[in-house]
């Protein structure tokens, strides 16, 4: 079973590698090299010969950034990693500074970097970073030099080798709908809008367009490429040759042509005096340069599969619902060790993630974890996206709380569910905040809106119970997910932060309020759900929508004020609490000590 919580990195990374660095930067006549950690598919995951910052500096964070210059380094993370940099990045070589995205570009503007040059690597960043480095650059009174090869893919000994994982296909009963029909649906968009192409980079749109799935990284089920799609519905699909088996190209047809990755450049020449849709927010600087050099007519706009994507059929939410009733069974066991089975004094967080991944495995169809386990026990979770090592793993002690953030990858979907729980008794005051953050759960539960609604008209309506008593949390509401895809997708969100996309029947959401305290704990409390079809309410000015939970676990009794409720809202837990036991007590039949658990977990208040 893979480990999660392991910590690479320590002194000897900026050691051994910043040396080798800096002797590259010098014969590529470059004073400095910016180093984000997005690689070429601006993938949320990378490969291990991807995680350029990771080999630079010893960080695995998911966000963050370097500066390399002859006499300094420096890293820059969000406030999520503040522990996990200390850990991992040798402070003697690195001075670790604070961002905020979408980079560090104002810290870099106000640096004396007077008459240097330096480089960066345009196939990693896309056209808006690009530009955002250049002007910092500028008004620190530096030239930027694009770099046609990476210093760090110079530098890397022993480099591992780019994934070579067999594509594989996304059985029609999960798709739900042909990629035959997907690709016409996007041509016929493009032809609308006047393009005589598109170029899809991000790999979550073309695992959804051609109906295929690949384990190129590790949580979620992505395959590594490249695609142009023609307004005439045919494709040329880019990958490692390795990658496809006969099977694949029978699944793709003949419309598709599965063309060697290293031929991008020239598939993209071949679009000369063409109008080309390509999407500024996922495609490279590169792409952008390359396509111009061929005298392409660009037409920048957002990823015309991602919409789609996001917008789940009927055999896509069947299969997210079936994924989150095979995934309550370890969840439903886990609930049951954490109130029967741990050891305060003894029992640590890493123990933690150790068992729930091992229930899952117990499934026999688990494909992988969506994303690294948030497993936080007392001040851990007043980190919202805190991620346990081996140095910051906390043993369970009575009275204080324990919030874990997981989910797993089945061919069936995606799921991702947080739950915080009392280890010995909460206090009061933890009991009222769980309920507040509960009744913000409940709420987005219950919302009914009208078509145009997006995620950022929704947002406050979660937060308003904990609005009313002075209080808030600093991370969206809620976020899309896809389907045996990345757990995190977009374009929707539910965040105070202002969203264009509206929400629409079929997108599935996450639904997850919290509230933190410095120092002390952290609540938060997940479900996933979908956006139901629109319905006419009795007397209703216009049809509206719903959500319809398709997570299933029960919440923490011990930390509900029931006092605290309204009579709709404890209707709503109660009805709940019933689907709950009703789909998963029958699941239990191999575990009847978590069966008897479950019914009392899910009783009615």
């Amino acid at each position: 079973m893979r480990q999660t919580f392991d910590v690479r990195g320590g002194p000897e990374i900026g050691r051994t590698h910043l040396p080798l660095l800096r002797e590259t930067m010098k014969a590529r006549g470059v004073d400095g090299f910016y180093l984000p950690h997005e690689d070429e598919y601006q993938n949320e995951y990378q490969p291990e010969a991807n995680q350029r910052l990771t080999w630079a500096t010893g960080f695995t964070g998911s966000a963050g950034a370097a500066f390399i210059l002859s006499d300094k380094a420096i890293i820059y993370v969000d406030g999520r990693y503040s522990i996990q940099v200390l850990e991992q990045v040798d402070q003697e070589l690195f001075d670790i500074q604070k961002f905020d995205p979408p980079g560090p570009f104002d810290l870099i503007a106000d640096m004396d970097l007077e008459g240097k040059v330096i480089g960066y690597d345009p196939r990693v960043m896309t056209p808006h970073t690009a530009k955002a480095l250049r002007l910092a650059l500028q008004k620190a009174g530096a030239i930027a030099k694009a770099l046609s090869k990476n210093p760090i893919d110079q530098s890397w000994k022993g480099r591992p080798r780019q994934p070579m994982t067999q594509l594989v296909p996304q059985d029609l009963k999960y798709a739900g709908t042909s990629s035959a029909e997907k690709r016409e649906a996007i041509a016929a968009k493009l032809r609308k809008e006047g393009a005589d192409a598109a170029i899809i980079t991000a790999p979550p749109s073309i695992a959804w367009l051609f109906n295929i799935r690949g384990s190129d990284v590790r949580c979620s089920p992505l395959p590594l490429g490249r695609a142009i799609l023609h307004a005439d519905g045919s494709a040329e699909l880019f990958v490692a040759p390795k990658k496809v088996t006969d099977e694949i190209r029978e699944h793709l047809g003949n419309q598709v042509s599965i063309r060697d990755i290293n031929e991008l450049n020239k598939g993209l020449a071949d679009l000369k005096e063409k109008t080309v849709w390509a999407d500024p927010a996922t495609a490279s600087e590169w792409v952008f340069s390359t396509l111009k050099r061929s005298k392409a007519t660009i037409m920048e706009a957002a990823d015309p599969v991602a919409l789609p994507k996001s917008t789940k059929n009927s055999a896509e939410i069947s299969g997210a619902a079936r994924a989150h009733e095979i995934d309550a069974v370890p969840i439903a066991r886990f609930l049951h060790w954490l109130e029967t089975g741990i050891e305060p004094g003894k029992t640590t967080e890493i123990d933690a993630v150790r068992k729930l991944e091992g229930f899952r495995n117990d499934t026999g169809v688990l494909k992988d974890i969506s994303f690294e386990t948030i497993s936080a026990f007392g001040s851990n979770g007043a980190m919202a996206h805190y991620r346990v090592s081996k140095a910051s793993n906390a043993t369970f002690t009575e009275g204080n709380l324990f919030l874990v953030d997981s989910g797993g990858q089945y061919f069936e979907g995606t799921t991702d569910i947080t739950r915080t729980v009392a280890i010995g008794e909460p206090t009061a005051e933890m009991i009222k905040h769980y309920t507040l953050v509960l009744k913000g759960h409940v709420a987005m539960s219950m919302i009914r809106f009208p078509e145009g609604t997006t995620g950022t008209h929704l947002d406050a309506i979660a937060r308003q119970p904990l609005w009313m008593a002075g209080l808030d949390y600093d991370h969206g509401t809620g976020h899309g997910v896809g389907a045996y895809l990345g757990v995190h997708e977009g374009p929707q969100r539910i965040a105070k932060g202002w969203n264009a996309t509206p929400l629409a029947p079929g997108m599935i959401v996450s639904n997850e309020p919290g509230y933190y305290i410095e120092g002390q704990y952290g609540i938060r409390i997940e479900n996933l759900q979908y956006v139901t079809d629109f319905e006419e309410l009795p007397n209703s000015f216009r049809p509206v929508m719903g959500f319809e939970p398709i997570t299933l676990a029960p919440y923490a009794r011990n930390l509900i004020d029931t006092s605290l409720l309204t009579p709709e809202e404890l209707k709503w837990v109660n009805d709940y609490l019933k689907k709950v036991a009703d789909t998963v007590v029958p699941m239990l039949s191999d575990y009847p000590d978590v069966a008897d658990w479950m019914k009392t977990a899910c009783a009615p208040f």
